[in-house]
C-alpha cells in the first residue's frame, strides 16, 4: 500500500525509537496468581463467558460477561423451588479490586468490548455503543441503523455487532469497531456522540470497503486480503497510534489517529478458522514496548515487541487448569504490569498473571 513520505518517515522514526528503547528490555515473565479473584463469588454467581475486560486508571478490573450462558446443569439455585445451592446467573458487569474483591456490579444488556474513562463512565459495545455511569445508569448511546436495510459502507452509525471500544480522552473521542462488512473503525465525539470519521483495512475510506466475497478470504502463503476478515478489535497507544487486530487475518495493522495506514505485521500465520490476533493491549511501561495479544484458537497470549511485531514470549497454554485457557478471549494490564485474562467457551472466568520482572 502507498504511504506518504511524511508517514514513512514518522513510521521509521517511531520504529527506530521503540527498537532502541526496547533492545535491552528483558522479555516479561508472568506467574499465574491462584489467589485472584477471591472465591467463591458473591450471591452464588457462576461467571459466564467473558466478552469485555478493562483495567481502569484506578486499577479497578471491569469484567463484562454473558449471564445467559448459564446452562441447565449450572442453574439449580435459581429454579423455583431451588434444587441445589449452586448456582445463579451473575450480573453482566462485575468489577474487582486488585485484591480480587467484588467492588461494583450491575446488570445490563450483554455485549462485546468495554472501556472505562477517567471520569468513571463505562463504555460497552452492545447492539450499539452505550455510555454508563460507574453504577450502571445509561447516559447516552451511539445511533444505530438496521442491517436489513443494506446501508452503504460509509453509514455513520452502528450497523453490525460491536467488537471493542476505546477512548482518547485528550481528543475527547471514542473509537469502536463495528463488525459490519467484517469490521469498520468508527470514531465519535465522546460528549455529543456525533460521528467524526472512520476507515477500513489499510486506511481506506469507509465508502471504499469491498462487499465482494473474494476479498474476504485468508489462505496460508497467499497475499494478504485487502479487507479485514473478521472479529476486528483495536487499542490506542500512549503515543497516538491505533493498533487494529484482524483476528481471522492473523495480523495487526497500525494507523495514525486520523486513520492513515503505517504498517502491518503478522502473527501465527498457520492459524485457520478463528485466527490468532484476538485483540491488542499494551505493556505498562511508559514506552509501551510490548503488545499483548489474546489468541482464542491457540489458547495462548502472545507478547510482541511493539517496534517490529516479533514474538518475544507467550503466556499460558490450552487446558482447563489454573493458568491455562479454554477460550482465551480478552486481556488487560494494570499499572504494575500484571496481566488479566478473560475466557469464553468452557473457560468462562477471569485470571491474573503477576509480572515477575
Amino acid at each position: 500500500m502507498h504511504k506518504s513520505a511524511a508517514t514513512l518517515f514518522a513510521s521509521t522514526l517511531l520504529a527506530s525509537t521503540l527498537l532502541c528503547a526496547g533492545a535491552l528490555a528483558q522479555a516479561p515473565e508472568y506467574k499465574f496468581d491462584a489467589e485472584w479473584p477471591q472465591l467463591p463469588l458473591p450471591n452464588k454467581w457462576w461467571m459466564q463467558g467473558v466478552t469485555g475486560l478493562y483495567v481502569d486508571h484506578e486499577d479497578t478490573i471491569w469484567v463484562l460477561n454473558r449471564p445467559s450462558n448459564l446452562n441447565n446443569t449450572e442453574d439449580y439455585a435459581q429454579l423455583d423451588p431451588p434444587t441445589g445451592e449452586c448456582c445463579v446467573a451473575p450480573p453482566a458487569v462485575i468489577a474487582f479490586d486488585t485484591e480480587g474483591n467484588v467492588v461494583e456490579y450491575w446488570d445490563t444488556q450483554e455485549g462485546h468490548g468495554m472501556t472505562v474513562d477517567t471520569e468513571g463512565h463505562v463504555w460497552i459495545g452492545q447492539d450499539t455503543v452505550r455510555k454508563y455511569t460507574r453504577d450502571g445508569a445509561l447516559v447516552a448511546e451511539v445511533a444505530r441503523v438496521d442491517r436489513d436495510t443494506n446501508p452503504p459502507p460509509d453509514t455513520p452509525a452502528v450497523v453490525g455487532g460491536l467488537e471493542e471500544v476505546r477512548v482518547d480522552e485528550e481528543a475527547r473521542e471514542v473509537y469502536y469497531v463495528d463488525s459490519y462488512l467484517n469490521g469498520r473503525v468508527m470514531v465519535h465525539d465522546m460528549d455529543t456522540l456525533a460521528f467524526k470519521r472512520g476507515w477500513g483495512a489499510y486506511g481506506k475510506p469507509l465508502a471504499d470497503i469491498s462487499m465482494d466475497a473474494p476479498d474476504l478470504e485468508y489462505e496460508i502463503g497467499a497475499p494478504p486480503a485487502q479487507e479485514w476478515l473478521g472479529h476486528v478489535t483495536l487499542g490506542l497507544s500512549n503515543d497516538g497510534l491505533v493498533y487494529v487486530a484482524d483476528r481471522q487475518g492473523n495480523r495487526i495493522q497500525v494507523f495514525t489517529l486520523q486513520g492513515e495506514y503505517i504498517e502491518e505485521f503478522f502473527l501465527a500465520t498457520s492459524t485457520l478458522q478463528r485466527g490468532s490476533a484476538g485483540g491488542v493491549a499494551f505493556s505498562h511501561d511508559p514506552e509501551q514496548r510490548h503488545l499483548i495479544v489474546p489468541d482464542i484458537q491457540n489458547n495462548t497470549v502472545w507478547i510482541l515487541n511493539r517496534a517490529d511485531g516479533e514474538v518475544v514470549t507467550r503466556v499460558g497454554s490450552a487446558g482447563d487448569n489454573g493458568g491455562q485457557f479454554h477460550g482465551m478471549h480478552m486481556v488487560s494490564v494494570d499499572s504494575r504490569g500484571n496481566l488479566y485474562t478473560g475466557e469464553v467457551q468452557q473457560g468462562e472466568r477471569v485470571q491474573r498473571f503477576r509480572l515477575m520482572n
